[in-house]
């Protein structure tokens, strides 16, 4: 693995998976419609949040299973 990832997300521990929101998510824009794992580095992370703060791509809806309680 390259040492500038910053950020790692897995679908499988998305409490989200499969609902609505699923569908309207930033990993699912960038994955297509059976997302997996988005890794991105934080220059990624940057123009992502970039043009998400601009309304041109879905926001990241992920919630970690932990979080869910």
């Amino acid at each position: 693995m390259n040492s500038e990832i910053e950020l790692s997300i897995s679908c499988n521990e998305c409490v989200r998976r499969g609902t609505p929101d699923c569908a309207d998510c930033l990993v699912t824009f960038v994955l297509g419609a059976t997302p997996d794992e988005l890794v991105m580095t934080s220059a990624d992370a940057q123009v992502v949040q970039l043009f998400t703060a601009q309304g041109m791509i879905p926001r990241l809806k992920f919630r970690h299973e932990a979080s869910s309680e």
